[in-house]
C-alpha cells in the first residue's frame, strides 16, 4: 500500500471501486456485461496493484478499471499516466507490476526488463488501438486535407504559414489565412511521438530527416507535457497544429485533418478507418510476445494511416504471486470481447481479431 500511496501522490489515477472514477474519464459506462459476476472466465483478484505509462490509453484504463472494480470487489489499480518512457522506467525499476507503452520495448530496454522479471521475458501485449489525430485550431477551415509530405514539412518548420502553396494545393476552395502555423509537440518522452515520427519517416523520408524516437527531435514549435497538455495548448492557441490520440481530440472537440493514405485517399479519422489502417500490421514478436509492425504506407481503401498500438508490458513470469494473479486477471478482462467493446465508445479502435486471439493466448499463458 505504501507504493500505491506514493504513486497516487505523484499523480496516479487511483481507482478503488465503482465510484472512484465517477467524476473523470469517460461518461459512457456501457459496453460490458452488467451484474457483479466477472465477464467470461475471469478469476477475480483481490489486490492493490500499481501500473504506469502511456497517457494515450489513460481513458481506456480508467473505464476498464472502473468496470473491473465493479465486477471484482477488493480489486484496486493505481495507474499513473506518466507517459510511455516513464512507465517503462518504472517497470524496469520494479515500481509497477506492468507498464503501458505506445511502442514495443526497444532492444536496449529488453535486458533491464528481463532482469526485472527475474530472468523471464517481458512481453509486449497490444491492448488498445489509438489512432493519432493531426489536430489544429483554425477558425473557418474545417476538413483540412494534408498529405504525408505536407505534414512532415509543417512539423519540420519548412511550411510556416497556413496559406503556403503546399497546403493550398491540397485544399482547393478553402479560405486559408496568412497567419503563422504554431507547431505544438510532446515535450515528454512519448510513444505517441515515437509512432508519429515513425509515420513521418516511413511516408516522407525526403523531408523528415530525424530518426523516430520517443523524444521529439525537430527544432520547430513549442513543447507541451503529455496528451492533456497538447490538447489544452492547441485548443487555446489560434493557428496551432499538433498530434494527439483520437480520444483526446474527440473529448476536446478539436478540428482534425483528413490524411492522405497510400492509396491516394484523404481519409477522415474514425474508429472504422483506424481499424482498417491497423489490419495490415504484422506480428514481429516471437513466442508469447505480440509486438507489431504497423504499415504506415497502407494502400487499404478507406484506411486512416497514422495509428499507434498501446502495449501492456508484462512479465511472462517472475512477478510476486499477488501481482501476477491481478495482472493476469485484469488483462483477461481487457482482452475479452466485453473489454474491447468499450474502446469504440472512448475514441479508440478495437484490436483486429487476428491480433486479439494471439493476445488472449499470451495472457492465458502468464504465470
Amino acid at each position: 500500500m505504501k507504493n500505491g500511496s506514493r504513486l497516487a501522490a505523484l499523480g496516479g489515477v487511483v481507482v478503488a471501486g465503482a465510484l472512484a472514477l465517477s467524476a473523470c474519464g469517460s461518461d459512457n459506462n456501457t459496453g460490458a456485461s452488467g451484474g457483479n459476476a466477472p465477464a467470461g472466465d475471469i478469476d477475480c483478484a483481490k489486490a492493490t496493484v500499481n501500473a504506469a505509462g502511456s497517457s494515450a490509453q489513460k481513458n481506456a484504463i480508467e473505464e476498464w478499471t472502473k468496470i473491473y472494480a465493479q465486477k471484482c470487489a477488493g480489486a484496486n489499480l493505481n495507474y499513473n499516466a506518466s507517459g510511455s518512457g516513464a512507465g517503462i522506467q518504472a517497470f524496469t525499476s520494479g515500481q509497477v507490476a506492468f507498464a503501458g507503452s505506445d511502442s514495443a520495448l526497444k532492444p536496449e530496454e529488453t535486458g533491464p526488463a528481463k532482469q526485472r522479471c527475474q530472468g523471464s521475458d517481458a512481453l509486449n501485449l497490444p491492448m488498445v488501438v489509438g489512432p493519432v489525430a493531426v489536430v489544429y485550431n483554425l477558425q473557418g477551415v474545417d476538413g483540412l486535407q494534408l498529405s504525408p509530405a505536407t505534414i512532415a514539412k509543417i512539423f519540420a518548420g519548412q511550411v510556416k504559414t497556413w496559406n503556403d502553396p503546399a497546403i493550398a494545393a491540397e485544399n482547393s476552395g478553402a479560405k486559408l489565412p496568412s497567419s503563422p502555423i504554431k507547431v505544438v509537440y510532446r515535450a515528454d518522452e512519448s510513444g505517441t511521438t515515437d509512432n508519429f515520427t515513425k509515420y513521418l519517416k516511413a511516408t516522407a523520408p525526403d523531408v523528415w530527416k530525424w530518426e523516430p524516437a520517443k523524444k521529439w527531435a525537430a527544432t520547430a514549435g513549442e513543447g507541451a507535457q503529455k496528451s492533456d497538455g497538447v490538447t489544452t495548448q492547441v485548443k487555446s492557441t489560434a493557428g496551432a497544429i499538433s498530434y494527439v490520440e483520437m480520444s483526446y481530440a474527440e473529448n476536446n472537440k478539436l478540428q482534425t485533418a483528413k490524411v492522405k493514405n497510400g492509396a491516394g485517399e484523404y481519409v477522415a479519422l474514425s474508429a472504422d478507418s483506424a481499424s482498417k489502417g491497423i489490419a495490415g500490421a504484422k506480428v514481429v514478436g516471437t513466442g508469447n510476445d505480440v509486438a507489431l509492425k504497423i504499415d504506415y504506407t497502407t494502400k487499404e481503401s478507406g484506411a486512416y494511416p497514422i495509428n499507434l498500438v498501446t502495449y501492456e508490458i508484462v512479465c511472462e513470469k517472475g512477478l510476486p504471486a499477488e501481482q501476477s494473479k491481478f495482472v493476469k486477471s485484469f488483462l483477461t478482462y481487457t482482452a475479452s470481447a466485453d473489454g474491447q467493446k468499450v474502446l469504440t465508445q472512448l475514441g479508440y479502435a478495437p484490436l483486429p481479431e487476428s491480433v486479439l486471439t494471439k493476445v488472449q493466448a499470451s495472457v492465458k499463458a502468464l504465470a
